[in-house]
């Protein structure tokens, strides 16, 4: 014949939460035929303040390593991230630089070939001396200088199309004010009369007349010695 049926049979007293403190207390006090002390009691909440102090401690300390993996991660992610970036400033900075040292290169070698020819060019011109010309090599004397110079003019405009320093800095440079000087000048000889006007050239041309008259004498007087002879 079956049994009664007993519902405690089902119930697992593991699960039960008062039966589990009982059962710590067993455990902490080795006995369950007395209650435990006060002292005793006392010692249990030491020991527990105890535990949490230890717990507390661990986890700031977890904290604290957790910190410094982060600032390590960091530091880690900004170090390659930095590195990236310089290594294209400076791939890019080492091309541009060598490019820049090329060109610069060459033209210090233009500028040192162009400064040669200049100072030929001068040397030349300063060995002109038309003191020492007689009326014998005065034509050979001046077709010759006029060569020299017409030679220094050739070099001085084939150096300023290679270096614009010859006439972009300086005209740049001088630009503002030759145009102030030169609307002044405008502005000034704008209030003079027709007759100033004609003294004032005369004025700027008489020495002109003066030098081309006495060229055209001197011809003269060539060309009649020789037909003297």
């Amino acid at each position: 014949m079956a049994s009664n049926y007993d519902a405690t049979e089902f119930v697992d007293t593991d699960f039960n939460p008062q039966k589990a403190a009982y059962n710590t207390l067993v455990e902490s006090f080795g006995s369950v035929s007395r209650a435990p002390t006060r002292e005793e009691v006392d010692t249990r909440v030491i020991e527990a303040q105890q535990k949490l102090a230890h717990l507390k401690r661990a986890q700031e300390e977890l904290e604290r390593e957790r910190a410094a993996l982060e600032e390590t991660r960091r530091r880690q992610m900004e170090f390659h991230t930095g590195r990236e970036e310089m290594m294209q400033h400076l791939t890019r900075g080492v091309g541009l630089l060598e490019e820049n040292e090329f060109n610069a290169r060459r033209d210090a070698e233009q500028m040192a070939k162009v400064l040669a020819d200049f100072r030929d060019a001068l040397k030349k011109l300063e060995s002109v001396h038309e003191e020492s010309w007689t009326q014998e090599n005065f034509s050979t004397e001046l077709t010759r200088s006029l060569t020299i110079v017409e030679n220094a003019r050739m070099e001085w405009n084939a150096a300023r199309l290679k270096l614009p320093v010859l006439s972009g800095d300086g005209v740049k440079a001088q630009g503002p004010a030759a145009e102030k000087t030169g609307s002044h000048a405008a502005q000034s000889l704008a209030h003079l009369g027709f007759f100033q006007l004609c003294r004032l050239g005369l004025a700027f041309t008489w020495p002109l007349l003066l030098a081309f008259g006495g060229v055209i004498g001197l011809l003269i007087a060539l060309l009649l010695r020789h037909g003297g002879r």
